[in-house]
């Protein structure tokens, strides 16, 4: 270890003494860390950051030359100490001071690792999280720069700083792209100025900009542009009110656009703007799909909680399986940093009077109750101030249940909300503002919140109540037992803690409308709520203005597979419960619906489906006062380096673009542009496709990339999910994501979107 790196850590405030350009040349210098996988498992590990700044390499110093190799980009945060279960569960082993977590984007999971001394462990620590923080604050031209130097150190094999025709032939096939040889050396030969036979980065850089020339964007910039060579500010103007449809704020966005693009001082000077910084901005947040006022906190947050859809997660603490995965805690940090406001709890008791959370009956491994409810409390306001539903599904004694609510109690505190919002009750359930920073209790209670204060009350829950709070199936319920309904023992302690949630059996609308309470909740099979959906439409969408349902997946999901939840929300269901640890299109619909305001967890329903009185039904849209479909049409034109599917050095994609739309039963639709062969580089399309969409209100738009394969099913390449009601109109840059939801930079597609009446 560098001896003035230790005097650093040693005699200076750690975080602030130590330079970056130090913190870097230790991690590139590089440390033997111990990779921890769990008890038994730990192994040594050689770690160092590559030349790029931006990539971590780390081998086994037994493997030979297999190695592994992550990018910065895809690590969301380090944790410092015995802040992962692994590491807890060797803390007696390894001080805390030598250990760290890296948290990755999505799904992947944690590496927990332990250094040899605390001023290595800080080095990595520090420099992991000054990186991430230089990633995350990098403007479009910064980014743009790192790509160009990640392909040159890719492609510059033997590392001499220079690339010849050989090692750019191999980059061409890494970069999704079949160019005929000639082509190929005709712009290697533009770009080699010094006719050495090999380019320099700055001349890379030079041959880049001409692989990567944008003609589709050009010509849209010639359109608009008097001389060809600039737009001013008038033009870029006329721009964005014509083609971009902004209206009335055009002229002042265009000097916002030209001042936050426009690389070229010179040109800021003049009012204008060059072919770069026009393109700098088409691919910018503010010139992508979704409109960037959506993206932050903007709907009315003081309306009844049932008003709203709320991410929810089913079995929160699997990371894999129904049958024999993996229970854990990670599973719930990653759910709530995802934005999921409605978490579950599975309790049975344990052997030694602590409860647990698994899968009962099944083979998942278990965890402690009071160590989820530690979890929820640091994580629970991380993404989000609005308030977290626990969803218990208690199969425990009454004296493990007490022991429940003692650890619900003391750990949770003030956070816990154990009592009325205005000590009246409700005709109608709070809001997500009155219940910010509040965790709700959701389960069993004895009697209701007019009687709580009646001591009369038995502390036993028939059967049909029982019912309630469990994953039942779709049998008739209790009440046909009669008079013999069984009663089973409930905890006064834990039923005292439930107030605005209460589990009760639903009986059919008709009993709601007459007797139900805003605070009741009732649970419903996914096959239950597609049944009511279709039979009674109407009837569930009043239901739930008032109170709230949750759904989760049938219990014969053992893979953990997802229901398709636009069904659910077409009828207004609040708490659509899905198996977050599952990629694949029903987690991308959940993503892309709450995607929106703030990705605080809550959408507020459409005024169609908050008015008791609704007549709305999801079969049939056009009976809805006010009704008025829309003509969407999208030309897709091209795409951006799109990623490679296979691996293989010699593999080039057959890129296809499809459009799914997701909503009410009649707007449900998808189409095609054909596939272009051996390109993932630059594919141009230039096809239109258009649909009719009856309630734009419900409605969700999926961007599909595929590899077609003649021979077999196509493979995924990347998506992008998002409410109609959140599109941009114009020309749009579509950020792609990967299976698990992550960016997949610089991956895009470009677009024209045009959003009219139907006449």
């Amino acid at each position: 270890m560098n001896r003035a790196f230790t005097k650093c850590i040693l005699f200076g405030n750690r975080e602030k003494s130590i330079s970056n350009s130090l913190l870097t040349s230790v991690m590139m210098a590089g440390s033997t860390l111990r990779k921890v996988k769990s008890r038994s498992w730990k192994k040594q590990r050689h770690f160092r950051l590559l030349e790029d700044g931006m990539t971590i390499w780390y081998k086994s110093r037994w493997a030979g030359r297999g190695h592994s190799t992550f990018s910065i980009t895809e690590v969301e945060a380090v944790r410092e100490g015995h802040q992962s279960e692994v590491l807890l569960s060797i803390a007696e082993e390894f001080p805390a001071d030598l250990c760290f977590t890296l948290v990755f984007h999505g799904r992947q999971g944690n590496l927990d690792l332990v250094a040899e001394s605390t001023e290595e462990a800080q080095a990595w620590i520090q420099g992991v999280r000054k990186l991430i923080h230089k990633t995350q604050t990098m403007d479009e031209k910064e980014r743009l720069d790192q790509w160009v130097w990640d392909w040159f150190n890719k492609a510059d094999k033997n590392k001499d700083g220079k690339m010849n025709f050989k090692e750019v032939r191999k980059l061409l096939k890494m970069m999704n792209v079949e160019m005929n040889e000639e082509h190929a050396l005709h712009l290697f030969t533009m770009a080699d100025k010094s006719e050495s036979g090999s380019l320099e980065i700055e001349q890379f850089v030079h041959f880049y900009k001409m692989l990567t020339q944008r003609d589709e964007v050009w010509k849209v910039f010639q359109d608009f542009s008097g001389d060809g060579e600039k737009l001013m500010l008038e033009e870029l103007e006329n721009f964005l009110r014509t083609e971009q449809q902004e209206g009335e704020q055009s002229a002042q966005h265009a000097q916002e656009l030209t001042d936050r693009y426009e690389p070229s001082e010179s040109a800021k000077k003049q009012g204008a703007m060059t072919f770069d910084g026009f393109q700098m901005y088409l691919c910018s947040q503010e010139g992508s799909i979704f409109k960037p006022e959506h993206r932050q906190l903007h709907q009315d947050m003081s309306q009844p909680l049932s008003h709203y859809f709320i991410s929810s997660s089913h079995n929160t603490y699997l990371l894999e399986n129904q049958l024999r995965g993996h229970s854990s805690l990670e599973a719930y940090i990653k759910a709530l940093k995802r934005g999921c406001r409605c978490v579950e709890v599975d309790c049975w008791d344990g052997s030694d009077g602590e409860p647990v959370v698994y899968h009962g009956h099944t083979l998942t491994s278990k965890i402690l109750f009071k160590d989820v409810i530690s979890t929820l409390k640091e994580y629970a306001f991380k993404v989000s101030d609005f308030p977290v539903i626990l969803s218990l599904e208690n199969h425990c004694s009454v004296e493990q249940q007490t022991v429940m609510a003692q650890h619900l109690s003391q750990i949770l505190g003030d956070t816990l909300l154990t009592t009325l919002v205005d000590g009246l009750i409700p005709q109608q359930l709070p809001s997500p503002q009155e219940l910010k920073g509040k965790i709700l209790l959701k389960a069993k209670k004895i009697g209701g919140l007019e009687v709580c204060l009646d001591e009369t009350l038995t502390d036993e829950v028939s059967d049909e109540e029982e019912m309630a709070n469990g994953e039942c199936s779709d049998d008739p319920p209790a009440e046909s037992l009669g008079h013999n309904a069984k009663k089973s023992k409930l905890s006064r302690e834990l039923s005292d803690l439930v107030v605005y949630c209460k589990s009760v059996h639903f009986h059919g609308f008709e009993h709601a409308r007459l007797h139900g309470k805003c605070y009741e909740m009732s649970s419903f099979s996914e096959s239950k709520a597609k049944k009511l959906a279709k039979e009674a439409g109407t009837d569930f969408v009043q239901y739930n203005t008032k109170q709230m349902s949750r759904i989760y997946p049938s219990g014969l999901r053992t893979d953990s597979s997802n229901y398709n939840p636009q069904e659910m929300w077409n009828v207004g269901c609040q708490i659509v419960a899905l198996n977050f640890q599952t990629a694949g299109l029903e987690m991308d619909l959940n993503d892309g619906l709450f995607r929106q305001n703030g990705c605080c967890g809550y959408v507020l329903k459409p005024d169609f489906m908050r008015d008791g009185s609704t007549q709305f039904s999801p079969e049939k849209p056009d009976g809805k006062q006010g009704y008025k479909p829309l003509r969407l049409s999208i030309q897709v034109m091209s795409g951006q380096q799109l990623p490679k599917v296979n691996q293989k050095e010699g593999s080039i994609v057959d890129p296809l673009v499809r459009v799914e739309i997701y909503g009410v039963p009649q707007d449900q639709a998808r189409e095609e542009t054909s596939h272009i062969n051996n390109n993932g580089f630059n594919p141009v399309w230039n096809e239109t496709l258009n649909f009719v969409i009856h309630t734009p209100e419900l409605a969700l738009v999926r961007f599909v990339v595929e590899d077609y394969d003649k021979a077999s099913r196509n493979d995924f390449m990347g998506q992008f999910t998002l409410p109609f009601t959140c599109l941009q109109a114009g020309y749009r840059h579509i950020h792609l994501l990967s299976r698990d939801g992550t960016a997949i930079p610089p991956s895009s597609l470009f677009v024209n979107i045009s959003i009219s009446e139907l006449t």
